[in-house]
C-alpha cells in the first residue's frame, strides 16, 4: 500500500507537472529567516490555502501551491524560497513518503485561532512567545482572568501562559523585590482582581484559573507554556483545597502539612514533587533544576531533541522540527525539570544529556494536549526583569525560537489515522 501510495503521488504530479508548480520554504541551514517562515505559513494558511510540512526533509520544510502574491510576501519578509515544477516536487513528495526515509507529509489546513494569557500591561517583549509571535507576524490576541473565568477560552484553538505564578505567591519576588515599585503594582493588580471576580485570595483566583484552563485542553484545545507557567500550573491543580501560602502573600499562615496533601493525579507533567516551603526562596518545589547549578557549566549548558518517527509518531516529530539538533540553553525561573518528578505517561522531546535535566515535554490530556518548554528567552541566557528586550532582527535563525513556532502550526495539521 505505501509503494502504491508513492506511485499515485508521483503520477499525480507527473501528469500536472506543466501546470502544477509548486513554492517551497526550506527550513534547513539555507534559509534567510526561519522565524518569518513561519509566519508566511501562517499567513497562507489564513488564506485558505493548505501548506504542507515535510517533516524531517531539510529541516522541515514546507511546500504549497505557487502564487505571485506568495513570492511576493516571501521577498518582503526576508524569506527564502524556491519555485519547484511539478516533476520536481513529485521526485520530493516520493522520496519523503518513501519507507525507507524518516520522513513524512502532513497537510496544514487552517490557521489556528490564538490566545495568550498575559496581564494587563503586558510588553511583548516580556515574553518570548509573544516576542516571536510579533516578529514572525502571526496574529494573536490578549486574554487574562476575567475572560477566562467567564469562558472566552472556547472561542481559540491555542492557548499561551505568559510567564504566570498559578501559585499565588507573587512569583517568589518578595525576598528581592518587595519594595520595588513593579512588585507593589503587581500584586494591587492581582489582589484587586481577585476581589473583582469575587474570589478571597489571589491563590483561590488562579486555581480557579487552572482549571478552566484544564477544562479547555480537556476538551480538545491545545496548550503551551515556558518557564514558572509549567510548573506552577500544575502545583495549582494538585494543591486544590490546600493553602500554600505563606501569610506575607496572602494574611494567614499556610498549611505545614500541605506537602502530604498534594494530590499529584490532578497534575498534567508532574508526580511526587516537594514544595518549597520558604517564603523567601526564589523556588517553588523539586520540580525544577536549581538554576545555580547549571550557571557553573554555561559554557557547555546545550540540550538535544530526541528523534521520533515521521511516519508513526509525527505529533513529536512536528514539535522537534529544527535545522540544528543541538540547541543553546537559557535560563528562568524554571529553567528545567528533573526526569524523576515527570509522569511516565509524558514524552520528553528534549533532554540535557549526561543529565536529569529535561528542557521540553509534551502529553495529552483528554481530547487536547499540552507542551511545556523550560527556560525564559532562547537568546538571552539570563534574562532579569528590566532589561531590554531581544532584538530578533539579530536571531532570525534562531533555533530555540524555532520550537516555540513550531507549536504555533502544529493546530493546524490534519488528523491522521494511526497506523497499525
Amino acid at each position: 500500500m505505501n509503494r502504491l501510495r508513492s506511485t499515485l503521488v508521483l503520477l499525480f504530479f507527473a501528469l500536472c507537472c506543466g501546470q502544477a508548480q509548486k513554492l517551497m520554504i526550506p527550513m534547513d541551514l539555507g534559509q534567510t529567516n526561519h522565524l518569518k517562515a513561519y509566519g508566511i505559513v501562517y499567513w497562507i494558511l489564513t488564506r485558505d490555502q493548505p501548506v504542507d510540512w515535510l517533516l524531517n526533509y531539510r529541516g522541515g520544510s514546507f511546500v504549497t501551491d505557487y502564487a505571485e502574491e506568495i513570492a511576493s510576501e516571501c521577498r518582503i519578509r526576508g524569506v527564502f524560497f524556491e519555485s519547484i515544477d511539478g516533476a520536481s516536487a513529485a521526485s520530493i513528495y516520493s522520496e519523503v513518503q518513501s519507507e525507507k526515509t524518516n520522513m513524512d507529509v502532513v497537510r496544514l489546513e487552517k490557521a489556528p485561532r490564538i490566545a495568550v494569557y498575559v496581564p494587563p500591561g503586558f510588553r511583548p517583549w516580556d515574553d518570548a512567545v509573544t516576542l516571536v509571535m510579533e516578529y514572525a507576524e502571526v496574529k494573536y490576541e490578549k486574554l487574562w482572568d476575567e475572560e477566562v473565568i467567564n469562558g472566552k477560552l472556547s472561542e481559540y484553538d491555542w492557548l499561551h501562559l505568559h510567564h504566570e505564578d498559578f501559585t499565588g505567591q507573587f512569583g517568589k519576588f518578595y525576598a528581592n523585590s518587595a519594595g520595588e515599585s513593579w512588585y507593589i503594582q503587581q500584586v494591587a493588580l492581582l489582589e484587586n482582581t481577585a476581589r473583582k471576580l469575587g474570589y478571597a485570595k489571589v491563590s483561590e483566583l488562579k486555581k480557579a484559573v487552572v482549571q478552566k484552563i484544564r477544562d479547555f485542553v480537556s476538551s480538545g484545545g491545545f496548550m503551551f507554556a515556558m518557564c514558572s507557567a509549567t510548573d506552577t500550573y500544575d502545583i495549582a491543580l494538585a494543591a486544590d483545597g490546600v493553602d500554600i501560602c505563606a501569610e506575607i502573600f496572602d494574611g494567614d499562615p499556610m498549611d505545614m502539612q500541605a506537602n502530604e496533601k498534594l494530590d499529584y493525579s490532578k497534575c498534567f507533567a508532574f508526580d511526587n514533587f516537594k514544595l518549597v516551603m520558604n517564603p523567601l526562596q526564589y523556588e517553588y518545589s523539586s520540580i525544577d533544576v536549581d538554576a545555580t547549578t547549571i550557571i557553573q557549566t554555561e559554557s557547555s549548558d546545550y540540550f538535544t531533541l530526541f528523534d521520533f518517527s515521521a511516519k508513526y509518531d509525527p505529533v513529536p516529530t512536528m514539535l522537534t522540527q529544527c535545522h540544528v539538533n543541538v540547541i543553546k540553553g537559557f535560563l528562568g525561573q524554571t529553567t528545567a525539570f528533573h526526569k524523576e518528578q515527570i509522569k511516565k505517561s509524558v514524552l520528553v522531546l528534549a533532554e540535557r544529556e549526561g543529565t536529569d535535566q529535561v528542557r521540553y515535554i509534551h502529553g495529552n490530556v483528554g481530547r487536547g494536549t499540552f507542551t511545556w518548554y523550560g527556560g525564559h528567552d532562547p537568546e538571552d541566557y539570563r534574562h532579569a526583569v528590566g532589561d531590554p528586550p531581544t532584538d530578533l532582527k539579530l536571531h532570525p535563525t534562531s533555533p530555540g525560537y524555532r520550537l516555540i513556532l513550531n507549536n504555533i502550526l502544529f493546530p493546524a495539521a490534519k488528523k491522521k489515522k494511526q497506523k497499525t
